[in-house]
């Protein structure tokens, strides 16, 4: 995936203003690589993540879609700026994409079986049953729910279980980019450290690349090679995420990393 002077805006809609949520964004991610996205609300993270999923054609009920006005970003070598339907359906089941709200989205009338299996169907629907049933046990298994379930709904689960589902239904088709905004979102801090522990075994066995979007440094530490930061839509640091932190290079950064080392040193006296 390469973002090259990428700016996205949205476009004004009734009362509102256009208004340019991304801005000259240039970034890379390599083959097999886990790069974090930190941001604070508003800095434009989500906006990237669909977009970068070829999620940013239709608009939402009562809204409008973002639109890429300048520079380009290129996924398995498609060009997001010309992208047609036809080729967003395409990369729809090439990149799995984990959605901010995606637990909380999940099809209330399906059961967990069909929840993953879906995906699937929506690319074949001839595809064998007898091999879709072992493959959405293969999955379920994966990200450590119980095989018990399998034939439950996801209201029936935590809120834990519902973000592992949401990341078995984005992975079951072995997409090669996984993109994770805000995976630990809403999610309490006994189960965050197992959700991104979860993502990264996951990306250890497959090898896949992935874009891990989140408020929380932390979580990124835990998980990403290297870390992109955005203020106000505006790229403010890149690189690895340690030598992001020592040297940085815009105020918001610099805050990052005092907050860091004073929450590091409280927990040394502590």
């Amino acid at each position: 995936m390469i973002a090259s002077d990428l700016t996205i805006e949205y476009p004004a809609h009734g009362p509102s203003p256009a208004y340019v949520a991304v801005r000259g964004l240039d970034l890379r991610l390599h083959p097999g690589e886990v790069l974090g996205l930190l941001g604070e609300s508003g800095s434009g993270k989500s906006t990237i993540a669909r977009v970068l999923a070829g999620q940013f054609l239709e608009a939402p009920r009562g809204g409008v879609h973002p639109v890429i006005t300048g520079g380009d970003a290129e996924v398995f070598g498609e060009s997001l700026r010309r992208l047609r339907r036809r080729d967003a359906d395409r990369l729809m089941f090439e990149v799995g994409y984990v959605a901010q709200d995606a637990s909380e989205n999940l099809p209330p009338n399906f059961t967990v079986a069909e929840v993953v299996g879906e995906p699937i169907l929506l690319r074949d629907r001839h595809y064998n049953r007898k091999a879709l049933e072992a493959r959405v046990v293969t999955m379920v298994d994966a990200v450590r729910l119980p095989l018990s379930v399998i034939p439950r709904y996801p209201y029936e689960l935590s809120a834990g279980q519902r973000q592992r589902l949401a990341i078995a239904r984005a992975m079951v088709l072995a997409p090669a980019l996984l993109i994770a905004d805000e995976p630990t979102a809403a999610i309490d801090a006994l189960v965050r450290n197992s959700i991104i522990d979860l993502i990264g075994e996951l990306q250890q066995h497959s090898a896949f690349s992935a874009l891990v979007i989140s408020h929380d440094l932390a979580v990124l530490r835990r998980i990403a090679d290297r870390i992109a930061i955005l203020k106000d839509g505006v790229l403010v640091g890149y690189g690895p995420i340690d030598d992001v932190l020592a040297k940085p290079l815009h105020p918001y950064v610099e805050r990052l990393a005092a907050e860091l080392v004073g929450h590091t040193g409280a927990g040394e006296r502590d």
